[in-house]
């Protein structure tokens, strides 16, 4: 019984020295430990926050007509982009690619079409070195790039 409890603690020794490491605290005791952890969360809701809510901006201030529509579902290794815009711009899909690159997926499967509208459905697969990304990543990324055409 003495052992176990000796490894309990060992366990929550450990647990609480990561949890200091993460939170870049310089505590010693549990308790402050704890409360720079607290404050550390605290800060990154606020930075999440922040960045939500510069995002909001920067979305509204884009007129939706101006910007072609685009969605990305999550599929098992990958996802499936589809964009559709009113206006065939020279580049488009270029700019594309190109964000599909920067973000380390491979185009496995695309079907485009570039004659009065443009319309793309792509299969993209996460390299195998590259880090999980998530579908609005994608989406926002392609969004950028054909914004940056201009």
């Amino acid at each position: 019984m003495d052992s176990r409890r000796r490894s309990k603690k060992a366990a929550m020794q450990r647990k609480l020295q990561q949890l200091r490491s993460v939170t870049n605290s310089s505590a010693v005791n549990k308790a402050s430990i704890i409360v720079d952890a607290t404050r550390y969360i605290e800060e990154l809701k606020q930075k999440v926050d922040g960045l939500n809510s510069e995002l909001g901006t920067a979305e509204s201030s884009i007129s939706q007509d101006e910007l072609p529509m685009v969605t990305v579902e999550t599929l098992e290794r990958g996802f499936l982009i589809n964009v559709f815009s009113e206006r065939n711009c020279p580049g488009m899909l270029a700019a594309i690619l190109d964000a599909f690159e920067e973000l380390g997926l491979d185009v496995l499967d695309a079907r485009v079409s570039c004659e009065d509208t443009f319309q793309l459905e792509a299969v993209g697969g996460e390299s195998q070195e590259n880090e999980s990304i998530y579908a609005q990543v994608v989406k926002q990324a392609v969004l950028q790039a054909i914004q940056n055409m201009d």
